[in-house]
């Protein structure tokens, strides 16, 4: 399918979509995979494709178009109460009526049953298209009336591309690290990219080194540090979210929700890629000391990791890289306060990384 094409790797996702195009789709999917990998985009035209107008598709004015997004950080049932309203109206222009709904993850108990019943005994006429980051908190009898249709991180090799062709002017060892650092997501290209973000990154590392090398360092300011560029990423995204909503006849309730999860969301991702960014510092410190330089991801910073990849140091980064991994986790499955977990997560850095700072104090 050519109008697939634009969009990089995800040949798998590509062929089943392309697939229901050719030989008739089937009543419901679920598009699941890891943010910023290109879902949205190819829900999208793959509802272009179906209705046959990918004009009106991408400016969302089809009348055969039902797009359904989470307000505030739920889908309620309320919002698919809605959606089953509208599903049983014939379609107005073309031979079908499609339905996407983003964020598909995010329904209630009572969203995800009300739905249910529509994907057991949907209108001849309708496609339903979920789109999931995650498909865990999907119940299984939801999952299971859905083809499923997996989406993968990105090459190394997508993602540099992605960075060349914004940021022509960047040198070779900084495309490498930006496109390592983007861990396959295409979103987060663009926010490495910012000036701001670039700043951002410059204070995570400083603090990730403070941890070892400096004598005095304070676990409270160095999460303080990384509190505050989390704290002024998610400004950025309220800010344009408000921006964006401005043109928009929602009501105050619905706009203060939108703008509030857009916020949030900011924020969530930026945590979790804070807590990436901070593992792979110390399994660089790890490969760089084993002589692996070319897996390092900060090859841009190769002249400050072998200056701090001592033997000595050796053991206290492979098990800062399990401290950091299980804060991950737990960032991302439990709803933590941030500055505290990471104050906690730095102490536990300070003693595993500071031997050889502490025995020369």
């Amino acid at each position: 399918m050519k109008s697939f094409d634009a969009l990089p790797e995800q040949l798998e996702a590509k062929a089943l979509l392309g697939a229901a195009l050719a030989d008739g789709p089937a009543h419901a999917y679920l598009l699941h995979g890891p943010a910023g990998v290109g879902k949205r985009d190819l829900a999208l035209l793959f509802a272009a494709e179906l209705l046959g107008d990918h004009a009106r598709v991408a400016r969302g004015s089809h009348p055969d178009l039902y797009v359904l997004e989470p307000l505030g950080d739920q889908i309620r049932i309320d919002d698919i109460r809605e959606l089953r309203r509208d599903l049983h109206m014939r379609p107005f222009e073309a031979s079908r009526r499609v339905y996407l709904v983003f964020g598909a993850d995010t329904m209630n108990e009572d969203a995800a049953d009300a739905l249910l019943k529509d994907l057991e005994e949907p209108p001849a006429y309708a496609v339903i298209v979920l789109v999931a980051n995650d498909i865990g908190p999907l119940p299984e009898t939801i999952r299971s009336r859905c083809q499923a249709v997996p989406f993968r991180r990105l090459s190394e090799k997508a993602v540099r591309e992605s960075i060349r062709a914004r940021a022509p002017e960047l040198p070779d060892e900084e495309v490498t690290t930006l496109s390592r650092v983007a861990g396959g997501r295409l979103d987060r290209v663009a926010r490495l990219l910012d000036p701001a973000s670039a700043k951002r990154r410059e204070a995570l590392l400083e603090v990730a080194r403070s941890v070892y090398l400096d004598a005095d360092f304070d676990a409270n300011a160095g999460a303080e540090a990384l509190v505050a560029g989390i704290a002024e990423r998610g400004n950025e995204a309220k800010e344009r979210a408000e921006e964006s909503l401005a043109t928009l006849e929602l009501t105050a309730r619905e706009s203060e929700q939108r703008v509030r999860r857009a916020q949030r969301g900011a924020e969530r991702d930026e945590l979790l890629a804070v807590l990436e960014e901070l593992e792979w510092w110390y399994r660089d410190l790890v490969v760089v000391a084993a002589g692996a330089e070319a897996a390092a991801v900060h090859v841009d910073r190769l002249a400050e990791l072998r200056a701090d990849a001592t033997l000595e140091r050796l053991l206290g980064a492979e098990e800062a890289c399990s401290a950091v991994r299980a804060a991950w986790r737990d960032a991302e499955e439990l709803q933590l306060s941030t500055p505290l977990a990471l104050e906690a997560l730095l102490v536990r850095l300070r003693r595993q990384l500071a031997g050889p700072v502490l025995s020369a104090t």
